[in-house]
């Protein structure tokens, strides 16, 4: 955190210089071209006039010094553009800025006009700086940054592949909350089955039970009736065998 808010500090303290200096190149009023310049709303009309009507030397100084002055937004833009489409928003950026200080010009700066050409040849120079040197320090400080951040802790599944007595112990410690929950929700879930099933099964045992019990009764009442009869026939028996012997002794 400590080097992320030292660079963005100094990249702002470029920007804000970099700002100073645009405002003195651009808007410092310019009397004794003021009947020589003109408004430019068409796209080509003086880089023509550059190459046609000046020397090479100073087509070279207007056009050159147009697009390094858009080199700084190359340079320090994408260190507070965020990642995604970080080119298309620095081109759109530059763009807008320097197509304002183009109508500042052209509106209350003496000997100024506003020309579009300038704009173009501005966003051209912070696309040259941006591939050159802008897009590497961006994605270095960014890499950096996110290696250096709170992503760099060992993730849980890696905690849980570490071999050992420590690699256990720390995967115990890092059991989420959501875990907690689904077991404690599946505890009471498995107590309800067990006397589910419990409940079935004494269900199931209670008929048999009360099925053998009537069958010992009725066996039980079978086993003395038989009896009985028994004792009945032998008593007959032997009844009859007195009442021959008396009549034998009679005669």
């Amino acid at each position: 955190m400590l080097v992320r808010g030292a660079v963005l500090t100094v990249v702002l303290l470029g920007l804000v210089a970099f700002s100073v200096l645009l405002a003195k190149v651009t808007l410092t009023p310019s009397p004794a071209s003021a009947d020589l310049v003109t408004a430019n709303l068409r796209p080509g009309r003086s880089l023509r006039q550059y190459a046609e009507d000046y020397t090479f030397l100073a087509a070279c100084k207007q056009a050159g010094g147009n697009l390094l002055l858009g080199v700084p937004f190359g340079l320090l833009l994408p260190f507070f553009v965020p990642r995604r489409l970080r080119m298309i928003r620095t081109t759109l950026l530059t763009a807008v800025a320097m197509a304002v200080v183009e109508l500042i010009q052209g509106a209350l700066v003496e000997g100024r006009a506003f020309d579009i050409d300038d704009v173009i040849l501005n966003t051209a120079g912070a696309l040259l700086g941006y591939f050159v040197l802008g897009r590497r320090i961006s994605h270095r400080y960014y890499t950096y940054t996110d290696d250096a951040g709170p992503s760099a802790e060992k993730p849980e599944a890696e905690l849980k592949r570490a071999p050992g007595p420590v690699g256990r112990a720390e995967a115990a410690r890092t059991e989420t909350a959501s875990t907690k929950a689904a077991r404690a929700k599946a505890a009471p879930t498995k107590t309800v089955r067990a006397k589910a099933a419990r409940t079935k099964t004494g269900q199931r045992d209670r008929p048999k039970s009360a099925a053998t019990a009537p069958a010992k009764k009725r066996g039980a009442r079978a086993g003395r009736t038989d009896g009985a009869a028994g004792g009945g026939r032998r008593a007959t028996g032997s009844g009859a065998v007195r009442s021959l012997l008396d009549r034998l002794r009679g005669r």
